[in-house]
């Protein structure tokens, strides 16, 4: 996977609040890959781009987008900006991130409201089920210094993942890592291998054999090792555990104090629809860091193109 990052596209929610984090990340890549900014808001006001309603909302947030574009936080950087009126808001990202060609698209997931964490709402499950280029999601306010870059590989390809994605988003990880003067690290967790047999009054029974679980764990250990090795990630840097993945995985970005990770999102139907699990929602909202997105090679989006 060759990563040139020359166009980034960041999405703003609220022209009127200044994304700080997101700018401030997407100004460290741009001036690492030389890229130019796009910031882009979607207009959804109901009607015509044309009514009164839709006219007043696209001037109001074009000078709140020229103002952020201003902004000390993208010094240096070539920016300029882009609002349309558009609907579905995805719908809208994905459409202008063709249309420009955009490397990278950038947005930042929403506070909850409890504690400032942030979740993933309804656009950000969107945007990584269509997005077709790199999705970076915004979840940590900590600017990158030198971060950690923790690649959540699949070696097994327990979950129908193609067998080159792995090193996709190895390449990815250590081309952002590189771009940030950073460190890539390779993590896998996997859940111990049992059987589930019924009792004598249909009672559901889990037997365990430690052989099996031997055989198992050794299978694993050697995958993994060779899709690192394979990724040029070196053993210290190698990250292996059983158990719950959601858990071990934020366990281990908070002992890296890592900037990002990165996943990748696979299509499971004959629409090439995107489909995110529930151990993969569950993953993604867990996570204290930045979350990036890497798609197959020949993903096609399902969002149609305007016009």
């Amino acid at each position: 996977m060759s990563l040139r990052i020359r166009r980034i596209l960041v999405a703003v929610r609220e022209p009127s609040r200044t994304p700080r984090a997101a700018l401030r990340k997407a100004a460290a890549l741009a001036r690492a890959s030389g890229a130019g900014i796009e910031l882009f808001h979607a207009v959804s006001e109901p009607g015509s781009a044309d009514s009164p309603a839709a006219v007043g909302a696209l001037e109001i947030a074009s000078r709140d987008l020229k103002r952020t574009a201003r902004s000390a936080l993208l010094a240096g950087c070539r920016t300029h900006t882009r609002v349309e009126w558009d609907y579905p808001p995805h719908e809208a990202i994905v459409r202008r991130a063709r249309k420009i060609r955009a490397d990278l698209v950038i947005a930042t997931a929403q506070p909850s409201g409890f504690g400032n964490r942030l979740w993933l709402r309804n656009t950000d499950w969107e945007l990584i089920r269509h997005c077709p280029t790199l999705l970076l999601i915004v979840k940590s306010p900590r600017a990158y210094r030198r971060p950690a870059v923790v690649v959540a590989v699949d070696p097994l390809h327990a979950h129908a993942k193609p067998t080159e994605l792995d090193q996709r988003l190895l390449a990815a990880g250590k081309s952002f890592a590189a771009l940030l003067s950073g460190s890539v690290h390779a993590f896998h967790a996997y859940m111990p291998l049992v059987a589930s047999v019924q009792g004598p009054m249909g009672e559901p029974l889990v037997w365990e054999s430690p052989e099996v679980e031997e055989v198992h764990s050794q299978q694993v250990a050697r995958e993994f090792t060779r899709v690192a090795a394979k990724g040029g990630i070196p053993p210290r840097n190698r990250h292996l555990a059983m158990g719950d993945v959601s858990t071990l995985l934020e366990g281990t970005v908070r002992r890296l104090r890592a900037g990002m990770t990165v996943m990748g999102a696979v299509s499971r139907s004959r629409l090439r629809r995107l489909v995110v699990g529930s151990t993969a929602e569950r993953v993604l909202d867990q996570l204290t860091c930045d979350v990036l997105i890497v798609k197959p090679r020949g993903f096609r989006t399902a969002v149609p193109r305007l016009g």
